[in-house]
């Protein structure tokens, strides 16, 4: 399995991860343009994109997927919910409806329920042949009934969004404020601590954090604050990166 985190922000996010037999899209924010171009720096021929996730409607994570489509015949994958919102894929001939779990072939997904004001949002375990990753982001918090199916996966990709004292006394009105804050809004840097110190386990090979606030988080600070939230669990785990809006991760190869 080799996975490429191609954006991740408030300004458009979208992950690949290429199995054995699948080439596949996690989320279509951005632009159709800039995920081409990302891809074939990476080495992948866009065309040769077969299969799309969707965590949830918002616009910085479904931008690309309408015009992106239009000359890729990709699977696309969302719960019916989801489906019946979108009415420019109505007539679109491609679409896997699921609700909990997909299977292509060997390969295993899970979709767990995430907590976010948006239609049926989801969450993803990503699994072949005893290698999996798991990407968590746009929630306002981790049910505890997923820990079991989360825990001591080889990758997570999981939200760390903001730093409570920098939202609490920045600039966004009080309303986005609350709605950061919510339980259907964003994880701070404090919970993906918590969360990362109820998950890690000896399989887990490396973290990055996703969906860094440009204007409530810094990269230093978000490192920083999982790392010491881990070390109050007894956990030392240092190989924990940021995913950034508009630079391509590493390529990981598990």
């Amino acid at each position: 399995m080799r996975v490429c985190i191609l954006a991740s922000g408030s300004k458009g996010n979208s992950t690949y991860i290429e199995t054995k037999n699948h080439k596949i899209l996690l989320d279509m924010g951005k632009n159709k343009k800039y995920i081409v171009e990302a891809l074939k720096s990476i080495g992948i021929n866009y065309k040769d994109i077969d299969i799309i996730l969707i965590s949830h409607l918002h616009n910085d994570h479904i931008s690309a997927l309408e015009s992106f489509i239009q000359s890729v015949p990709a699977t696309v994958c969302m719960p019916q919910e989801m489906f019946a919102s979108l009415e420019s894929l109505q007539n679109y001939d491609h679409i896997k409806i699921y609700d909990d779990e997909i299977n292509f072939d060997g390969l295993k997904i899970y979709a767990i329920k995430s907590s976010h004001d948006a239609i049926a949002s989801r969450n993803f375990i990503i699994e072949e042949d005893g290698v999996s990753i798991v990407q968590i982001t746009d929630t306002g918090y981790i049910k505890s009934k997923y820990f079991n199916l989360l825990k001591n996966r080889d990758v997570y990709f999981i939200e760390s969004n903001h730093d409570i004292e920098m939202l609490t006394h920045g600039s966004y009105p009080d309303w986005l404020k609350k709605r950061v804050l919510s339980d259907e809004g964003h994880l701070s840097n404090e919970a993906a601590g918590f969360y990362l110190s109820k998950l890690i386990g000896d399989k887990t090979k490396k973290v990055y954090l996703m969906h860094l606030s440009e204007e409530n988080n810094r990269p230093e600070i978000a490192l920083k604050t999982v790392k010491d939230t881990l070390k109050e669990y007894d956990i030392e785990f240092d190989d924990i990166n940021c995913a950034m809006q508009n630079n391509i991760s590493e390529v990981i190869t598990l």
